[in-house]
């Protein structure tokens, strides 16, 4: 079932008023690590007057992986080749997998994208310069995308913790899943490449949301 099948089965449910007994599954989407940068890093990285140029956009509406790449350096290793994403931010952020994490060296947590309390230290290496990125790296906590019509159809809310099955080679259930509602998101679930090569992903892969069973 395709992103836009689900979206026609959600439209027709609400506009009819009716309930369903297990609503669609949910598009379960794998985010490789990357960087997002702020104006100000672009062009120290990039140069004076870079800014990022889009290559491809992502399934986030306004989202776009960048054509501008970077390298992460700490003393114990590096990683090359790192995806830039764009649009800028109001601050740096490097969202590794926790294995990313202990190659090189960063004790990172487990936070929602966003949220930098905590977070581990890096180098950024570009074209044209190097940045020390202080309290810029995190492994993103999973989550879902949804719409506010999504919600009401899921009958979640706005932070709410649920749980998804992925139904895969190697299904897994995911636990304390946070539910993130903005009209300008589009319906997916995004899990990092520790989890995605856990659960045997693939790209028509599906998930289905549960009852959180862990309390508020």
């Amino acid at each position: 079932m395709t992103e836009q099948e689900i979206r026609k089965i959600v439209r027709e449910v609400l506009e009819q008023g009716q309930t369903m007994d297990a609503p669609p599954p949910i598009l379960v989407e794998a985010s490789a690590r990357h960087v997002h940068l702020t104006a100000e890093a672009v062009e120290k990285l990039f140069g004076k007057g870079a800014k990022l140029t889009q290559k491809r956009p992502l399934s986030q509406p306004g989202e776009f992986l960048s054509d501008q790449r970077v390298k992460l350096v700490t003393a114990k290793g590096e990683i090359a080749n790192v995806a830039v994403l764009g649009p800028e931010r109001q601050a740096v952020q490097v969202e590794l997998s926790l294995t990313d994490a202990r190659v090189l060296g960063i004790k990172a947590p487990v936070n929602l994208s966003g949220d930098l309390s905590g977070a581990g230290d890096v180098y950024l290496v570009g074209e044209k310069g190097c940045l020390e990125a202080k309290g810029s790296v995190i492994a993103a906590k999973n989550h879902i995308h949804m719409t506010p019509e999504d919600a009401r159809l899921y009958g979640v809310t706005q932070g709410q913790r649920v749980r998804v099955r992925v139904d895969s080679s190697r299904p897994v259930t995911f636990e304390d899943v946070t539910v993130r509602v903005s009209p300008k998101f589009s319906l997916a679930m995004h899990i990092d490449f520790d989890e995605a090569n856990a659960c045997g992903l693939t790209p028509d892969a599906k998930g289905t949301l549960l009852p959180w069973k862990g309390g508020e």
